[in-house]
């Protein structure tokens, strides 16, 4: 499909562990339109982290096959995968993935200073005045709570305006009111960018936001449907 900005072909991902060999993901197949929110859900353990890996060229697979942006990940070297990444994806993480040493304005810049860009403060700056937070740009993650510490991850991901951005539990160390508010932020960028939103969440209201959901169960895919 030519508006297809992610393909995965036959994926499986196979481990070895001490009693024996773990199928994690077992022949997943799935296509995600430009500009689509999917929601990847399922239970603890179904294998939504380790696809959302294999979908970023994080990890590679056992058997099978992803493009991204028209790029086979496998016939990518990592260096070459990473710089497709820096190029067409952003990431929010739980855990925010933050550097301590660096404050909420030097956190959003750093990727744009990698990239090259002579605008790195200005954009950085109007990107943090768009998630509420103009007034904390000199303030350092220990000094931000966990939904300041969110937007400031939320802002840096989108700062290279990415053609994809990935989302692994974004609201899942967050309370529920925050969680709603950080949620509504990611779907208001997700629409102004055209960016492609794909999110893993346990949350069943959160996948219903998003355009389709796809249903993971034992490293399969049990279910894909629209919201």
């Amino acid at each position: 499909m030519s508006d297809s900005i992610i393909i995965a072909r036959h994926l499986s991902k196979v481990v070895d562990a001490p009693e024996a060999r773990l199928t994690i993901l077992d022949d997943v197949s799935l296509s995600i339109a430009r500009g689509s929110s999917v929601a990847i859900v399922g239970a603890s353990g179904s294998g939504k982290s380790t696809l959302l890996s294999l979908l970023a060229g994080l990890d590679l697979p056992s058997s099978g096959e992803v493009l991204l942006a028209g790029q086979s990940l496998g016939h990518l070297d990592e260096d070459q995968r990473a710089a497709l990444r820096a190029e067409q994806v952003g990431f929010v993480f739980q855990s925010f993935q933050l550097l301590d040493s660096l404050n909420a304005l030097e956190n959003v810049m750093l990727p744009l200073e990698l990239d090259g860009r002579r605008d790195a403060a200005s954009r950085a700056t109007q990107l943090l005045q768009r998630v509420g937070l103009e007034h904390r740009l000199r303030h350092y993650p220990r000094q931000l709570s966990g939904g300041e510490q969110q937007r400031v991850a939320i802002a840096r991901a989108f700062a290279s305006e990415p053609a994809i951005l990935f989302a692994d539990e974004p609201t899942g160390n967050l309370d529920a009111g925050t969680g709603a508010r950080i949620t509504d932020l990611l779907f208001e960028l997700n629409r102004e960018q055209g960016t492609t939103l794909i999110m893993v969440t346990h949350d069943e209201r959160l996948a219903q936001r998003c355009e389709s959901a796809l249903h993971l169960e034992a490293g399969r895919i049990k279910e894909q449907q629209p919201c």
